[in-house]
C-alpha cells in the first residue's frame, strides 16, 4: 500500500504525463468510467432505492453501515443485496458508439468504476466489448474513485499511458494521470477543468439542463385532481365566501406542493417498471435526463414546502395531509402490488382530497358526497389499472409490472369498474331526490339533468378505456377530451341555473 501511496505521489506531481505529448496513437489502454459517463444514472442510488423497495428495513441502515464501515463495504454489503438490471440501464449511445470504434481499431477497453464490483461486472457483460474490470471488490475494500482510482490505473498500466473517459470533479485525479483525457456528459464546469488538463480526445455531450425533467416528474398537469379540494366548498354554497375561497387555495397548494413530492418518489422507486414499459420508459429517472440526487433533494424540498402552508391551516388539514402522505407511502412502497387493495387504496387518495378540502375550510362533509367519491373514484381507479392490462396484452406482456394482477383478471376489473360507476350515478340521482336538497335548492328538478350527462359520460370513458383510447390517467384525460370539458361545463351551467346552488 505503502508503494502505491508514493506512486500516487508522483502521478500527481506530473501535470503533463509523457505520452500526452505524443497523441492519442499511443494512449494505451481506453479507461471508461460508468456512473454518468457510460449510464445516464449512479448505480449505487439505484442500489439504495432497490434495496429501500425491498428490504425497507435494511435500507433504514445503511446510514449506519457507512458510519461504521466506510463507503465502500457499504457499497458492497449493498451489492449483496440487490442488483439493478444492467439490460435496461440507460446507456450512452455516444460512449457505446465511441467503445465500438475504438475496439474495432484493436484497441484495448477497460471499465474502471467506483461501483461494486458484481454490478460492474453485470454492466461489462451487458455491454460486451470491455477486455478489463476494475471496481471496488472484496480484496482491498478501497472505494475506487478519484485518486485511489488514479493508483489502480496507473499501477496496472504507467503513468500517462491510458486515456480515461469520465464525467466529474471525482475525475479530476484519474486525468491528470492519463495520457490522454475524454470528456461525456459533463457540466460545464467540469468540461473547464478537463480543458486546463489539455483535454486530447473524445468528447461527448454536455449535460442537459435539468429543467424540462424537474417539470416533468412534478407533474403539474396532476395538479387538476387537487381541484377536489374545492368541492366541498361548492356542496356547501360557499363559493361567494372570499375567507373560504383563501383557505381552500392554500389547501390546494400545499397538497400539490406534497403530492408532487410523492410522485417524486413513486417515480424513482418505479425505475425497474418504468424501463420495461413503453411509454414511461420515456420518465426522466427511468431514462437518466434527472439524476437521483437532485430528484431527491427536490422531493425533500417540495414536501417542507407543504408543511409550511398547513402549518398555516386547521390542525386537522394538516392530519389529513400526513394521513394523504402516509397512505401514499403505503401505496408505493408495499400496497400497490396488492390486487383490488391497490385500486381502493387509489380510491382513498381522490376521496381524501374532498375531505382536505373540508378541513381546511372547516365544513362538515356530507353522506352524500362522501358516497359518490367513493364509487366515482373507486371506478376511475379501476379503469386506470385495467387500461393497463389492456396495453400489457398489446405490447405482449402479461400483466402491468410490478402489479398483483394476473391477464385473466381483466375481465373482473371491467365488471367491477363499471358497476362502480354506475353506482356513483345512482348516488348522484338519490342526493338530488333527497329532502337536503329540495331545502337548499328552489328548483331541485333542474339539477336532473346531471344525472343523464353523469351516466352517458361513465359509460362513454368505460368504452373508451375497453377499446385503448384511454390515457394512463382518466383524471387527465377527461381535462383534455372535449366531451368531458363539456359535459362538466354543461353540468355547471345547469347547477348555476338551481337558485341558491352557490
Amino acid at each position: 500500500m505503502d508503494s502505491l501511496l508514493r506512486m500516487n505521489n508522483a502521478i500527481t506531481v506530473d501535470a503533463t504525463p509523457p505520452s500526452m505529448a505524443a497523441g492519442r496513437e499511443d494512449a494505451g489502454p481506453l479507461c471508461v468510467d460508468c456512473d454518468g459517463t457510460l449510464i445516464h444514472t449512479d448505480l449505487l442510488h439505484e442500489s439504495f432505492l432497490l434495496l429501500l423497495r425491498s428490504h425497507f428495513l435494511q435500507a433504514l441502515l445503511v446510514p449506519f453501515w457507512l458510519l461504521a464501515h466506510g463507503k465502500a463495504a457499504t457499497k458492497l454489503r449493498i451489492a449483496r443485496l440487490v442488483q439493478p438490471d444492467a439490460a435496461t440501464l440507460p446507456y450512452c449511445a455516444e460512449v457505446l458508439d465511441y467503445l465500438a470504434a475504438e475496439r474495432a481499431r484493436g484497441r484495448r477497453i477497460v471499465l474502471a468504476t467506483a461501483s461494486a464490483q458484481p454490478l460492474a461486472e453485470a454492466v461489462a457483460r451487458h455491454v460486451a466489448c470491455f477486455d478489463q474490470v476494475f471496481a471496488t471488490n472484496e480484496t482491498d475494500r478501497t472505494n475506487l474513485a478519484g485518486e485511489a482510482k488514479a493508483t489502480r490505473l496507473a499501477c496496472a498500466f504507467g503513468a500517462g499511458r491510458f486515456e480515461y473517459l469520465g464525467n466529474s470533479r471525482d475525475d479530476y485525479p484519474v486525468w491528470r494521470a492519463a495520457g490522454a483525457i475524454s470528456v461525456a456528459n459533463a457540466s460545464p464546469a467540469v468540461r473547464r477543468m478537463a480543458q486546463t488538463l489539455g483535454a486530447s480526445g473524445f468528447v461527448a455531450q454536455g449535460r442537459r439542463p435539468p429543467w424540462a425533467g424537474v417539470l416533468k416528474v412534478v407533474r403539474l398537469h396532476q395538479w387538476l385532481k387537487n381541484l377536489l379540494l374545492f368541492v366541498p366548498v361548492v356542496a356547501a354554497h360557499r363559493v361567494g365566501n372570499a375567507a373560504t375561497l383563501v383557505d381552500a387555495l392554500l389547501g390546494f397548494l400545499a397538497f400539490g406542493l406534497c403530492a408532487s413530492s410523492v410522485y417524486i418518489l413513486n417515480d424513482m422507486l418505479d425505475i425497474p417498471a418504468d424501463r420495461v414499459h413503453p411509454r414511461k420508459k420515456r420518465r426522466p429517472f427511468a431514462a437518466g435526463s434527472l439524476a437521483l440526487a437532485p430528484g431527491a433533494l427536490l422531493m425533500a424540498a417540495l414536501l417542507c414546502g407543504a408543511i409550511g402552508l398547513a402549518a398555516r391551516l386547521p390542525p386537522v388539514f394538516g392530519a389529513t395531509l400526513a394521513t394523504y402522505y402516509a397512505l401514499t407511502l403505503a401505496y408505493s412502497f408495499r400496497l400497490k402490488k396488492q390486487a383490488v387493495v391497490d385500486v381502493m387504496l387509489l380510491s382513498m387518495l381522490y376521496t381524501i382530497r374532498i375531505l382536505a378540502g373540508a378541513a381546511a375550510t372547516s365544513i362538515v362533509p356530507s353522506f352524500w358526497l362522501l358516497a359518490f367519491s367513493m364509487f366515482l373514484f373507486f371506478s376511475l381507479a379501476i379503469m386506470k389499472r385495467y387500461g393497463e392490462m389492456l396495453d400489457g396484452a398489446a405490447n405482449e406482456r402479461q400483466a402491468p409490472a410490478g402489479r398483483g394482477y394476473r391477464g385473466a383478471d381483466a375481465a373482473a376489473l371491467l365488471a367491477l369498474g363499471a358497476a362502480s360507476g354506475l353506482s356513483a350515478v345512482q348516488v348522484l340521482a338519490l342526493y338530488i331526490h333527497s329532502e337536503e336538497v329540495a331545502l337548499m335548492v328552489r328548483n331541485p328538478e333542474l339539477l336532473w339533468v346531471c344525472v343523464p350527462l353523469m351516466l352517458y359520460w361513465v359509460s362513454r370513458v368505460w368504452i373508451k378505456t375497453h377499446r385503448g383510447e384511454m390515457h394512463d390517467d382518466p383524471v387527465v384525460f377527461a381535462a383534455k377530451d372535449r366531451q368531458s370539458l363539456g359535459i362538466g361545463l354543461l353540468m355547471l351551467v345547469v347547477m348555476s341555473g338551481s337558485e341558491h346552488f352557490f
